[in-house]
């Protein structure tokens, strides 16, 4: 029996920082954007990129062996899912939200098990400064730099949503919490009866317009100013919700589920889509890794499954619920009043 099991996995588990900050640090330095623009050879790519030449080829090659280039002799390129996902320049750059993790994230992780043991925060609040949206909403460059990296995780489950979702059915939605407003967007551009409206802070509102507008879509989408703490949702017939829930408490989630049921009529509908766990919580590793990430940053949020989702639903007063995965971890819910 002991020779037929390995530790493989557990050490590659264990030590898998390493390979997530060789990627990182790959991100930071922009190594996908600059062999988009066409491979190199390793003396071109290493001076461009200011590598020391104790490392600069354990590096490269390291990125190769990992997946994320190809070598063939001695010049490198991006494989096609680097070249399509992270160059900064494509609509699809999921970077920016590894940029983040790069420098807010990977140190704070570094004290999960004393927020596992406290239930406590372990981001900046643990120094008394201000947390991660009060910090973000307070500084309009690192604020339109979130919101990119936002849009950049969300485009695709964004685009299938606006393809896949019943829109006939419907004249006008409000996504909550848009950010840069991609979801929004999507949805527009696909389908072009929709009117729709965009609802966040109101720090939110020229990023959102100027995304709109470099879409071509402002005719039919506007921005609503609000706090949904203190305000009610806008009124339409389908409430968006977008890795939105998952950053507060249970009574919190609750109230926003209510708040969707109010503004919607009868017959409307309420899409909640986030990195929904399964209901076995056994497979989504992913999202219950979020949920963990959660912990890190916030007072009381976590992630959540199918399940969870529809019964605080039908507890708001949803008469039908369904759970339709997306791409990747994600998955909608989706709640008909």
């Amino acid at each position: 029996m002991n020779e037929q099991l390995s530790p493989e996995k557990i050490l590659q588990t264990g030590m898998a920082f390493w390979a997530s900050k060789t990627l990182l640090s790959a991100v930071e330095m922009a190594v996908f954007t600059e062999l988009a623009e066409g491979p190199e050879s390793f003396d071109a790519l290493s001076a461009r990129l200011g590598l020391h030449p104790r490392s600069a080829r354990d590096f490269l090659d390291a990125l190769v062996a990992l997946g994320f280039l190809e070598r063939k002799a001695d010049v490198y390129a991006n494989t096609p899912e680097s070249n399509l996902f992270l160059d900064r320049k494509k609509a699809f750059y999921v970077g920016g939200m590894l940029e983040m993790a790069n420098r807010r994230l990977y140190p704070f992780w570094a004290h999960l098990t004393e927020a596992l043991r406290t239930g406590l925060p372990q981001n900046e609040t643990k120094t008394g400064t201000a947390g991660l949206f009060e910090t973000l909403y307070g500084d309009p460059a690192r604020l339109k730099e979130f919101l990119g990296a936002m849009t950049g995780i969300s485009h695709g489950a964004n685009m299938i949503i606006a393809g896949v979702f019943p829109w006939k059915e419907y004249q006008s939605f409000v996504d909550v919490g848009t950010a840069q407003g991609d979801l929004a967007v999507q949805i527009a551009l696909i389908n072009p009866h929709l009117q729709g409206c965009g609802f966040d802070l109101p720090q939110v509102g020229p990023i959102f317009e100027e995304y709109a507008s470099a879409n071509g879509v402002t005719e039919r989408l506007t921005f609503t100013p609000g706090d949904f703490f203190k305000q009610d949702i806008p009124q339409a017939d389908v409430v968006l919700m977008g890795h939105i829930l998952h950053d507060w408490d249970l009574p919190t989630k609750k109230m926003l589920i209510r708040k969707a049921f109010d503004a919607l009529p009868v017959g409307g509908a309420l899409v909640v889509y986030e990195a929904i766990i399964d209901d076995d919580r056994s497979k989504n590793a992913f999202g219950l890794m979020i949920s963990l990430n959660m912990l890190i940053e916030t007072p009381g949020g976590f992630d959540f499954s199918g399940s969870d989702c529809t019964s605080w639903m039908k507890q708001a007063g949803f008469s039908a619920t369904r759970v339709e995965h997306l791409v990747g971890p994600d998955s909608m819910v989706v709640a008909i009043k």
